[in-house]
């Protein structure tokens, strides 16, 4: 059993994780990698990007700020469901245009042209498109910074119908028989609406010239206005890793009481964002049917010192294209199929040892316990049972405050819920791990980091 330190004056510290996405997912990609799509300029030394929340400088409590996260995320994980089912489904139509999830919980700050226009875009390794909002707008979404303007950049050329990344969208079309134009429809009713284009990007302080992106000239609802746009870092040929070439990629997201900002890492530096060594990874799992997903092999799962009996079965991935668990740094907790869910929910019902709470927190989360209180007492220790993913070849150890949340109001809550059949595992569950995607071998690895620290010159 491990110690949740509860304040009833001041916020719990317990570190909570948000992360940005919105999801891209098209049964028509392909998961190989063209050599006609690779950048002609690999990045060879990589480049490191600042990762911070969409709610980061608001003055919420972080109980709040997580509640918050999981209402924005409902319907996303209600159309990721959809999405799976959709892509299985051999008898689905294929003149309608495909509809992807919306919404994004961690932005990043990059520059697109010559001279370059800086903005925010929202980070998502669960889809592929890049793109953001461009003149003239048509109708355009609120954003803080400068609209790219593509006549006032002489690196711009526009993507010609014969691209080969032209091909990989989901849903385009050519009316004027030169430029590639693109359409994407999101499960919340927002969208993205221009043509694709090819441009110089920077990053920090490296530029990458001829990325492929969507210059949106109509683009509606509320799923993007946290930034300008997006940046896919998905499995499919249309994302930045794809078109980089890269042969790895790392991410760390800092603890949610952090006031720094977490990492990302696209190739190599030399350096990794911390010092500890990357001892054991798990396989990345192949979906043909979501070929942008980065899926895991979960085998199990450990409550206290209580192996579940879980079958297998659980959270593996059907003929069919359904089940299975994905990493996703887009959606924030992390969900299990009900029969799973309920196991672990009944586990932690058993072992906690505190009445079950029925207050309206349960809107939000499945699961919580009222805390005890002690003559006025402002702080008390409860034990909270340690918590295993057994994935292949990796047993990760969660810290409580990966899993468990407290509120000042008196009531602890369990960081997971339940889904229909896909498994995922959320970025809070993710929150002080190097996250280290080897796209040669096909793995991922996590290492414990202190990722608010990824930021100082000492990673440099």
């Amino acid at each position: 059993m491990s110690s949740l330190r509860y304040s009833g004056i001041s916020s719990v510290s317990l570190n909570l994780l948000i992360l940005a996405a919105t999801l891209l997912v098209s049964p028509t990609l392909s998961t190989s990698r063209h050599a006609s799509l690779h950048h002609p300029h690999a990045i060879d030394t990589g480049f490191r990007v600042p990762l911070r929340r969409v709610d980061s400088g608001k003055t919420f409590t972080k109980f709040e700020l997580l509640r918050r996260a999981m209402g924005r995320e409902k319907q996303r994980i209600e159309q990721l469901q959809a999405m799976v089912v959709s892509a299985s489904d051999h008898h689905a139509n294929d003149f309608e245009s495909p509809i992807h999830a919306g919404e994004g919980e961690f932005l990043m700050e990059l520059s697109i042209g010559t001279p370059p226009v800086s903005f925010s875009a929202i980070l998502d390794t669960g889809s592929d498109l890049v793109w953001t909002q461009c003149l003239p707008c048509k109708r355009c979404f609120p954003q803080t910074t400068q609209i790219f303007d593509s006549e006032k950049s002489s690196s711009f050329t526009y993507l010609p119908c014969s691209s080969e990344l032209c091909s990989a969208l989901p849903s385009s079309s050519c009316d004027d028989g030169q430029s590639c134009q693109y359409t994407y429809l999101y499960g919340d009713y927002s969208s993205t609406k221009g043509v694709m284009g090819v441009e110089t990007f920077t990053f920090d302080n490296v530029s990458v010239p001829k990325i492929g992106f969507g210059c949106g000239f109509v683009n509606d609802g509320s799923g993007f206005d946290q930034g300008a746009g997006l940046v896919g870092l998905g499995r499919g040929d249309l994302s930045l890793i794809s078109q980089l070439n890269v042969t790895k990629f790392s991410y760390c997201l800092a603890s949610f009481d952090s006031n720094k900002p977490g990492m990302l890492q696209i190739g190599s530096l030399g350096k990794e964002l911390t010092m500890e060594p990357l001892n054991k990874a798990t396989p990345l799992i192949k979906n043909p049917s979501s070929p942008t997903f980065y899926y895991l092999s979960l085998q199990g799962i450990t409550v206290g010192h209580t192996r579940l009996n879980i079958e297998k079965s659980n959270f593996q991935i059907q003929e069919d294209g359904t089940g299975g668990m994905i990493i996703d740094t887009g959606t924030t907790i992390t969900y299990l199929p009900r029969n799973a869910y309920y196991l672990v929910k009944n586990a932690f019902v058993s072992q906690m040892k505190l009445p079950v709470d029925k207050s309206p927190y349960g809107k939000v989360f499945d699961l919580c316990f009222i805390l005890p209180t002690s003559n006025g007492t402002s702080s008390i220790d409860i034990e909270v049972p340690r918590m295993v993913f057994h994935f292949e070849g990796v047993d990760l150890e969660l810290p409580e405050k990966n899993y468990f949340v407290a509120d000042t109001s008196g009531v602890a809550c369990l960081a997971m819920g339940s889904s229909n059949g896909i498994s995922i595992f959320g970025n809070f569950q993710q929150q002080d791990l190097l996250v280290v995607h080897d796209l040669v071998k096909e793995t991922v690895g996590f290492v414990p980091t202190k990722c608010d620290q990824a930021s100082d010159n000492k990673y440099h």
